[in-house]
């Protein structure tokens, strides 16, 4: 009864939070739902302004799609799996006494809140490129996978089009990730998530884009493209350009490869014709035999 209370309650504060933030009541800072749709008119303009492959339509194949992916991953998904959270937080506390610090390897309240916010920043980013390359390196995950390489078409909303399972994968690497960083207050994350949703959209956006010498430390549209690509280079087994935010992962272990910009390569991958179409067959591609 104790756990289904507590999920009960996180499902049903999660939902007024949300409510809260649709309806302008929480602060800025924290309004996930607003800064989502801020971020994403934002780099949608800078497509229809500066499209590197013009032919595209600015509703292109699966525009709509990917929106719905956007809510659904962000909002919806987190609303329902809430409550899992909460429990497994409890038990782990309670029943095997992990806390926050338990494996700290820095207390960053020694550091300014600047410094924080950035080695915050550098580490989950880390974390999740490592986390990208698993997902490439086995089977049974590349399967949930194939759904965000299934885009045919970039654009920024092809940002959040993942499988709900790879929300579950990530989590506990970025949750190891916080628990390394002792006193790290995370409502000041506000500003790395607004961060890394803008350069996410960017990298999936239909412009040409790369930002010159700072491509070797910031993920931009052009090296991005390639990871998407649906051939893979000669020399690497699962893909390449797996940097989420920071290039500079893929400089550093040699994971890197930008060529001449192509704009018109063909992305996906070698069988992506057998990927459904729609949401709801999507939602549960990955469980079944031959997927």
């Amino acid at each position: 009864m104790e756990y289904l209370e507590l999920f009960l309650n996180a499902f049903l504060g999660t939902v007024q939070w949300t409510w809260k933030s649709i309806c302008l009541e929480v602060p800025w800072t924290q309004n996930y739902f607003w800064g989502l749709i801020v971020i994403s008119l934002i780099v949608w303009g800078i497509e229809m302004i500066f499209p590197w492959r013009k032919q595209q339509s600015v509703f292109r194949k699966d525009f709509f799609l990917d929106g719905f992916y956007m809510f659904f991953n962000f909002f919806i998904f987190s609303i329902l799996i809430s409550g899992v959270y909460k429990i497994i937080t409890k038990i782990a506390v309670d029943e095997f006494q992990i806390s926050p610090n338990a494996i700290a390897l820095v207390d960053l309240s020694n550091f300014s809140p600047l410094l924080q916010l950035l080695i915050f920043f550098v580490v989950l980013d880390f974390v999740q490129w490592l986390t990208h390359i698993i997902l490439h390196r086995f089977s049974f995950l590349w399967k949930f996978h194939k759904v965000h390489h299934s885009v045919k078409e970039m654009g920024f909303a092809a940002h959040l089009r993942y499988h709900w399972m790879e929300n579950i994968f990530y989590k506990p690497f970025k949750v190891i990730a916080l628990m390394l960083l002792g006193g790290f207050e995370p409502e000041q994350a506000f500003i790395v998530h607004f961060i890394a949703i803008s350069i996410g959209h960017l990298n999936h956006a239909n412009i040409k884009l790369d930002y010159g010498p700072l491509k070797y430390v910031f993920n931009n549209p052009v090296m991005h493209l390639y990871h998407h690509a649906q051939a893979i280079p000669k020399g690497f087994k699962t893909g390449v350009n797996f940097a989420i935010s920071l290039s500079l992962w893929d400089y550093i272990f040699k994971t890197n490869y930008v060529p001449t910009p192509d704009k018109n390569i063909v992305l996906g991958y070698s069988d992506d014709q057998q990927m459904p179409s729609g949401f709801f067959g999507q939602l549960f591609y990955g469980f079944r035999k031959g997927d």
